[in-house]
């Protein structure tokens, strides 16, 4: 099988895609965790078809890197062996689901994201590659930061929302009925053109002047949402982090060591089950104020082909001077595929040097252009508005 490059869609298992160091190998576990089984044998597979290179993602997903076109058909039978692959690409696509991370044996976390999976494959709405789905029905409201395009979140009286990203109420719904609300907002979202817009996404949908049915605007907020999670010791095990969310295969073995699984995140970490002390080694995150947490970098050169620069040595000499409420993403092109949100700093690298854009995304003007890798080093302070 030849895998060949498409622009503009996120990676996956059975449609891999080209970069600077290979093939990109997505993998989505189910129900965003991973059994310590799979953990181990996803690690094996990196080491043995790849260049033992493994990235967590901002969509909770596993990217092994640096696959050759040779090496591939085998990969993707070990995947299968794993029970990680699904029936064709486009299902596969389909499944774009996050799951909070803090569900609890018994509670009704991952029952929903099962259903949601199987009606998303019996349905193939054909949605845009990146729409995807949030799963964010604990107590508190952890995935609201997190891209996402329809959300099952809680009401402050535990019963249960469906709520179209950008839309401040969601529909108060049953548990029976979730999952089939959250495919009518997606079927809505088709019928209304919103997959065929410019961004494709629900939330610039209704940014456009798309309105809700009143069958599925509600009027429900959800639970206030929580701070995002960092670094240590839960109920449910211990939150560790790896640097850029770029880690070598013997840290995921590692870590599949330690515990029955590992439930996968958005933020570019990982929960270890069960564990009542954090994991300890030299590719980890284990401290709350890591300055490490605060900076994002796409794979940058020359692992990306598209990419301008190393957007991770950049942002590892940087970071340091970034307040620790703020947030720095250094992006090696304009599509800013590590992280589509806002940032406090963004600096977007260009054949011509870095844009630097101030609280905005990739896609906002630049306050500098032209800027050299040089310059931004011995001059930090130009990153929040000092000379």
């Amino acid at each position: 099988m030849s895998a060949v490059a498409i622009k503009g869609w996120c990676p996956g298992a059975l449609r891999p895609m080209q970069s600077g160091d290979g093939l990109v190998v997505r993998i989505r576990p189910h129900g965003g965790r991973l059994d310590a089984a799979q953990a181990t044998g996803i690690a094996d597979l990196s080491a043995r078809y790849g260049n033992g290179l493994i990235d967590l993602t901002s969509r909770a997903n596993l990217q092994i890197r640096g696959v050759s076109d040779q090496r591939y058909p085998r990969l993707i039978e070990g995947i299968g062996e794993l029970g990680l692959l699904d029936t064709d690409a486009d299902i596969e696509a389909q499944r774009n689901i996050l799951v909070t991370p803090f569900w609890a044996i018994g509670d009704d976390t991952r029952g929903l994201a099962a259903e949601l999976e199987r009606a998303l494959a019996s349905s193939l709405l054909d949605l845009p590659t990146k729409f995807g789905f949030a799963i964010d029905d604990g107590s508190e409201r952890v995935l609201a930061g997190a891209s996402a395009d329809i959300r099952i979140e809680r009401d402050r009286n535990g019963g249960l929302v469906v709520r179209a990203d950008g839309a401040q109420l969601g529909r108060s719904v049953t548990r029976s009925e979730a999952v089939a609300v959250a495919l009518a907002l997606a079927e809505w979202f088709i019928a209304t053109g919103g997959a065929k817009g410019e961004r494709r996404r629900i939330a610039a949908h209704l940014a456009g002047g798309a309105r809700l049915p009143k069958s599925l605007r509600g009027d429900v907020e959800p639970v206030p949402r929580s701070l995002d999670p960092v670094p240590g010791l839960y109920s449910s095990g211990a939150m560790v982090g790896v640097a850029f969310g770029l880690m070598p295969h013997q840290t995921l073995s590692h870590l599949a060591g330690c515990a029955q699984g590992l439930r996968v995140t958005p933020w570019r970490m990982l929960l270890v089950e069960g564990m009542r002390e954090m994991p300890r080694g030299a590719d980890l995150v284990t401290d709350a104020d890591d300055p490490a947490l605060r900076a994002i970098a796409c794979s940058g050169a020359p692992r990306c082909g598209e990419a301008h620069a190393d957007t991770r040595a950049l942002a590892s000499a940087l970071v340091r001077h970034i307040p620790a409420e703020a947030c720095l993403h250094v992006s090696g092109c304009a599509k800013g595929c590590a992280h589509s949100g806002p940032a406090d700093v963004t600096l977007v690298a260009t054949s011509e040097g870095f844009d630097l854009i101030r609280r905005g995304t990739t896609r906002d003007a630049p306050v500098m252009r032209g800027l050299t890798n040089s310059y931004l080093v011995a001059n930090p302070s130009v990153l929040l508005g000092g000379r």
